[in-house]
C-alpha cells in the first residue's frame, strides 16, 4: 500500500471481517471488527514466538492502548500462527498474554481448512507478509494502512491521529 501525505492511505476499500477461534481479554465474548465501527481500529497481527513481535510490535501496541481514549481508538491483537503451531497453543497464548501484561483484545486466527495451506484465514484475507504486521481501520471499516515490520512510535502515532480527527 503507498502511504498518504500524512502515512495514511485514502479511504479505500473496507477491511476484511476476521475469522478467529477463540478470544481473549473480552470478557468472554467474541469481538467483530463490525463491533467497533466508529473507532480507529489499530490491528497488530503476532505471533508469540516472533522475536520482532515480542521486543517491538507488541510494546508498541501496548503503548498505543495505554496512549488513545478507548472511545476513540481500539487497540486489537491478532495471533496469527503460520509456523511452529504446536507450540503455539490458545493455552500458551493465555499464559503468555498473562506474562506479557496483554490487556487489550487479542484473537486467534483461525487456521485454514486445507492441512497443506499453513497460512490461517484473517491472515490470508488480509494478505499479510508475516509478522510483526500492523493495519490501520478508519472509523467506517476502510483499511488505511497496512504494514510489515517495525514501524517507528512517532509517524505511527501521528496516522493514528489523523485517522481519529477524520469527521
Amino acid at each position: 500500500m503507498t502511504r498518504g501525505r500524512l502515512g495514511i492511505d485514502p479511504p479505500g476499500l473496507a477491511a476484511p471481517p476476521w475469522t478467529t477461534r477463540e478470544w481473549f481479554n473480552t470478557g468472554g465474548g467474541e469481538l467483530q471488527l463490525a463491533d467497533l465501527r466508529g473507532k480507529v481500529v489499530v490491528l497488530h497481527a503476532f505471533q508469540m514466538l516472533c522475536p520482532a513481535c515480542v521486543h517491538h510490535g507488541l510494546p508498541q501496541a501496548q503503548r498505543i492502548h495505554a496512549l488513545f481514549a478507548p472511545q476513540d481508538v481500539a487497540v486489537i491483537g491478532l495471533h496469527t500462527v503460520f509456523e511452529h503451531h504446536a507450540a503455539m497453543t490458545p493455552v500458551s497464548l493465555q499464559a503468555f498474554l498473562h506474562e506479557y501484561r496483554i490487556a487489550f483484545p487479542v484473537g486467534v486466527d483461525a487456521p485454514s481448512a486445507d492441512a497443506r495451506q499453513p497460512i490461517p484465514l484473517t491472515m490470508q484475507a488480509y494478505a499479510l507478509q508475516g509478522t510483526p504486521s500492523l493495519m490501520l481501520i478508519d472509523r467506517n471499516g476502510h483499511l488505511r494502512r497496512h504494514s510489515f515490520g517495525a514501524e517507528d512510535d512517532l509517524p505511527l502515532g501521528a496516522a493514528i491521529a489523523a485517522l481519529v480527527g477524520e469527521a
